[in-house]
């Protein structure tokens, strides 16, 4: 039977009949009439037009605050006036207040401007103008250029999870707390072909005078092997990279960022890029020797550390029992692996100080009362990725949005058709495909794909191959995993529910461990950089983010 009203529906769960292709024939056709959003029930699908089609100025905005959903067309603006208005009044479903969007799709999808858009809109729907709010608008700009990068696949790709609680009280905006995930540390040291660093990076060589570059010891970016593929944007795209420096100046002061605390950040990232250049041989015993210990002063005159202490550090490893110690050498090999582990804990660090700072001056724990305090929490994490190359990384974001995909289908789903079940509504059961026994595979214990590598990481001899060798006998009769047709291969494939994903299983161990060289602790410590000393004299939370000592605070009055 052909259906005349293609691409005219707007909630296609209306549809007496909707299987996938009818579902992207209606998508397709919508598309091209530049309407982008769809209704799937209480799912709202979101296809990227990759430019401006002008549906987001303030009387579009104005058209979604407190109406019905059938009033106006599809819209993102309209899905955060629903959860703000469920949240203001009460749900119908569970009586429940607080109100959660899930952002969900793959990389270039749009995740973050969607992200952005909601944030703008909510707060609109308030009226708000404080400095609050404002303060609230900018955090996103902010934790782009440390958070995001370039990569094949998007322009601006968030490399982190993130999880923003907008916190209410009588219906008008009271703060906000950010939660963030799963930063791939790993981009700091190396990045893909055509892919770059983090933002900031490309922002600074752009955006410093030539008296602040100085201060910061920092040479021409092309010059820094962090940076593996030169200097990207700093030349492509000079003018646009040095506003976006800029941006964030300002996002930084109208959040509250002290002039001390931007000067020790920027010392530090000075500091992460010059760890890049150490360079490491060998002596005639195969242990580790430094190349050019010059590139060690460069990074002790800018964090007020010893020279000796960093050397030894990158070096060596030292021990004791029965009341003697012992100095184990590093090879090279192993000194390249405790240099790049130091830099990535610098970075993350860094990132995590940032987001405890925003959610300090934003809305600090004391001054809300949770009981009386309502909330809309935006869920944005990483998009399914398949890339040329997949790693650790990856399988972690991966194995996100299959919990995501579960989700779904719990929600969406099973929860559904038991509703129409225990109302004895006439429905026909819906198939899908229940993602249980993926999830199962990666987290099962004492036998799955994350349990085994936790074993063998705390293995003395374990490798990296032992672990695809342990996989593949522990889940050969798994349809979901695919060993590699050549037994020396490090690689696997996952058939997910996105499709099948090839993972290269090198460097899976040390990723795991995330472990920092002995003595590291104690010497960023003992820095004469307030900030450095600061991020790590705090401690790393199960979930990986920064729990910092209580500490006051200056705040900005509105």
């Amino acid at each position: 039977m052909s259906r005349t009203d293609i691409g005219n529906i707007d909630d296609l769960a209306t549809l007496s009949n909707l299987d996938e292709a009818i579902l992207l024939e209606e998508l397709k056709c919508r598309y091209n009439q530049d309407k982008i959003y769809t209704y799937v029930g209480d799912i709202l699908v979101a296809v990227n037009p990759f430019r401006d089609i002008g549906i987001y100025g303030k009387e579009v905005s104005e058209k979604y605050k407190s109406q019905k959903r059938t009033a106006n067309p599809p819209h993102i603006f309209g899905v955060s006036d629903a959860a703000y208005q469920a949240m203001v009044t009460g749900s119908s479903i569970g009586g429940k207040r607080n109100q959660c969007i899930v952002i969900s799709g793959e990389s270039g999808a749009g995740k973050t401007e969607s992200t952005k858009l909601i944030i703008k809109h909510l707060i609109d729907i308030c009226h708000g103008k404080s400095q609050l709010e404002q303060q609230i608008l900018q955090v996103n700009p902010l934790l782009e250029a440390f958070g995001n990068a370039q990569t094949v696949m998007n322009d601006n790709s968030s490399r982190f999870g993130k999880y923003i609680q907008l916190k209410f009280m009588n219906g008008a905006v009271m703060g906000a707390k950010i939660s963030e995930y799963l930063l791939e540390k790993s981009r700091v040291i190396y990045q893909n072909s055509e892919e770059e660093n983090f933002h900031i990076f490309y922002y600074m060589f752009a955006g410093l005078s030539t008296e602040d570059s100085k201060r910061y010891k920092l040479k021409h970016a092309e010059n820094y092997k962090y940076l593996t593929n030169g200097s990207g944007r700093v030349q492509t795209k000079s003018a646009e990279t040095k506003k976006l420096f800029s941006e964030v100046n300002n996002a930084m002061d109208l959040v509250g960022f002290l002039d001390e605390e931007k000067e020790d950040m920027f010392v530090i990232l000075a500091a992460v890029l010059a760890f890049g250049q150490i360079e490491f041989d060998t002596n005639d015993n195969d242990a580790a020797i430094i190349k050019n210990p010059q590139a060690v002063q460069v990074i002790c005159d800018l964090l007020g550390m010893q020279k000796d202490e960093l050397c030894g550090i990158l070096t060596y490893v030292t021990s004791s029992a029965h009341g003697e110690v012992f100095q184990r050498n590093y090879t090279a090999e192993q000194a390249c692996d405790a240099r790049d582990a130091m830099t990535k804990a610098l970075y993350g660090r860094l990132f995590s100080w940032i987001v405890n700072k925003i959610n300090q001056l934003l809305a600090s724990e004391e001054d809300l009362d949770a009981s009386k305090c309502t909330e809309v929490g935006i869920l944005d994490i990483f998009g399914f990725e398949h890339l040329q190359t997949n790693s650790f990384e990856q399988a972690c974001i991966n194995l996100a949005n299959e919990q995501l995909q579960f989700f779904f289908n719990q929600h969406i789903f099973l929860l559904e058709q038991e509703e129409y079940k225990n109302e004895g509504v006439d429905w026909k059961n819906i198939p899908f495909v229940n993602n249980q026994p993926l999830l199962d595979l990666f987290l099962a214990k004492p036998i799955g794909i994350f349990a085994l590598l936790d074993e063998e990481s705390h293995f003395p001899k374990g490798t990296d191959h032992s672990l695809v060798e342990k996989m593949g006998q522990n889940f050969s009769k798994n349809h979901h995993y695919i060993k590699a047709k050549v037994s020396t291969s490090n690689n696997f494939s996952i058939d997910h529910y996105a499709g099948r994903v090839e993972y290269n299983a090198n460097n899976f161990l040390e990723k795991n461990r995330d472990s920092l060289p002995n003595g590291t602790m104690q010497v960023f410590q003992g820095s004469s950089i307030h900030l450095l000393s600061l991020i790590f004299k705090g401690t790393i939370s199960r979930t990986g983010t920064l729990a910092l000592q209580r500490r006051s605070s200056k705040k900005i009055n509105s």
